[in-house]
């Protein structure tokens, strides 16, 4: 599965184009006065303008040889959270993944991953070496059913995880991450509180195009190719 288009929505537009488009230095494929779009690997990442204040967390998939050069690109440009002894990279074991994180002008956070099962070895890191958008949050208080909802809908798989605090739903390369925000009520490693916020994504996954709409923890799907 790949997200191909995922749309986030920001009431600090200009700032969130600044931090990409300046800090980052990434491709800006689209822009008008109400949104932009971010070419990140096989991912548009497009950012809407919105009154409300949106809160999410969203990941960028790396070549797993690539964690200490883009830790080292991105700590030239942004500031690091650190986790424990002063340390920026987490290492998930059930995962066989490593990660670190940072916030976005819109103080939605961000994470960079590797994930080593994967064979995408690359020569050298910079801005164009993300591969894609590879985890987007959604909340729920009911992972089975959202689990179960996304099974039909998409025709996607339960990941890794559990059914009760904090669960995945897709593949290596795209899933959703389905924390219950009853029990599970803040994004590690920070203390930024999981609420559901509204996206929309283009994702493939098994051959087929799929729209899905994520707005007041209700999702909605619409196949778009067969």
């Amino acid at each position: 599965m790949r997200f191909k288009k995922l749309k986030l929505y920001t009431n600090k537009l200009e700032s969130e184009f600044d931090f990409y488009s300046k800090k980052l230095g990434f491709k800006i494929i689209e822009r008008t006065d109400n949104s932009f779009i971010v070419k990140a690997g096989w991912t548009h990442l497009e950012f809407q303008k919105s009154v409300t204040e949106h809160k999410y967390h969203y990941c960028f998939l790396i070549p797993w040889n690539h964690l200490n050069q883009a830790l080292k690109w991105f700590e030239n440009r942004v500031e690091i959270i650190k986790i424990e002894n002063n340390s920026a990279i987490i290492k998930f074991e059930f995962w066989n993944a490593e990660s670190f994180y940072f916030y976005d002008a819109s103080g939605n956070l961000a994470e960079i991953i590797v994930h080593y099962d994967l064979k995408n070895a690359k020569n050298e890191f910079n801005a164009l070496s993300i591969l894609g958008l590879c985890e987007i949050g959604m909340p729920t208080t009911n992972i089975q059913k959202v689990d179960t909802q996304l099974n039909a809908a998409i025709n996607s798989k339960f990941w890794k995880g559990d059914f009760e605090r904090f669960g995945t739903n897709g593949t290596i390369e795209a899933k959703f991450l389905l924390p219950n925000y009853e029990i599970k009520e803040t994004w590690f490693p920070t203390s930024l509180k999981i609420k559901p916020q509204p996206f929309e994504t283009l994702l493939e996954n098994n051959g087929n195009e799929y729209h899905l709409e994520f707005k007041e923890g209700v999702i909605k799907t619409t196949v778009i190719k067969l």
